[in-house]
């Protein structure tokens, strides 16, 4: 199976597409950010992809969910893991910590009151900021410890502000893939209108069929100013009769607009 995700090698998110189909022989490919993830799948280069899609500490991943509004693509799958940050570098002496935005916004607490004169520079991934502090001994990265080793130290684990930190991932593949079987399920909605007590009646429909909704998100659509897409993760899949009865209401409630069901998928727990 061919799988792309953030790179480079040993980002959280490759630990997390090495188990999505577990098999050694998997070709793990590498873009730098999450829109070429998604449209890497969608134009068929890959069967399958890995982006992270919410954290617990810093929230939703913007750019992952404006490129599944855009692109064509199923979600087959979530995966939900620990994310443990280390400070990795080559000794005490850096005055750069580099790594991506969220990790630096996870760990904003442990470098104001340890590093607060250390400059803070944004990368595309946390392994980005591992080769960069492997050839710069002025910067420390912020990684998963086993990104250390050959001339890099584990200077600090667990330096996440809060030890609850966990990051959901969806993996996802070309349409033909979508299935109706799993436990939740994905919708992205856009109305195409207006009018006080909207978000409330796109939501009743599941409320009055008992479905869970486990996120409730909105983004710009980009059309202009004030105008949302809405996503939405409910707790039941699409082959069961609430569900489509739901969304049914929905695309009925959005006659200007439209609704994408992305899949329906389990959940699965990799550490």
């Amino acid at each position: 199976m061919r799988i792309v995700t953030l790179g480079p090698t040993g980002s959280y998110s490759h630990r997390v597409a090495q188990a999505v189909d577990g098999d050694p022989d998997d070709e793990i490919g590498f873009r730098e950010t999450k829109t070429d993830i998604v449209a890497a799948v969608a134009d068929g280069d890959y069967d399958r992809g890995v982006v992270p899609i919410e954290n617990s500490i810093e929230g939703g991943v913007t750019e992952s969910l404006d490129a599944l509004a855009d692109h064509d693509v199923a979600v087959v799958q979530e995966v939900v893991t620990p994310i443990n940050h280390a400070l990795i570098a080559q000794g005490d002496s850096f005055d750069t910590v580099a790594s991506h935005p969220q990790a630096l916004a996870q760990c904003r607490d442990y470098l104001a009151e340890h590093y607060p004169d250390a400059a803070q520079e944004a990368v595309a991934s946390t392994a980005r900021g591992v080769e960069i502090a492997r050839e710069d001994e002025t910067v420390a990265a912020i990684a998963h410890p086993d990104n250390a080793g050959d001339d890099l130290a584990v200077l600090a684990e667990e330096i996440q502000d809060r030890a609850s930190n966990a990051t959901r991932f969806f993996v996802i593949a070309p349409p033909a893939a979508r299935t109706e079987a799993g436990g939740k399920s994905t919708f992205v909605v856009y109305p195409g209108t207006d009018y006080p007590g909207l978000l409330l009646r796109l939501l009743e429909p599941f409320a009055e069929r008992d479905v869970n909704l486990t996120r409730v998100e909105s983004r710009p659509s980009g059309e202009r100013l004030g105008d949302y897409v809405f996503h939405i993760d409910v707790e039941a899949g699409r082959y069961e009769q609430r569900t489509d009865e739901a969304v049914a209401e929905l695309e009925a409630l959005s006659p200007d607009g439209w609704v994408r069901w992305l899949g329906s998928y389990d959940v699965e727990h990799v550490v």
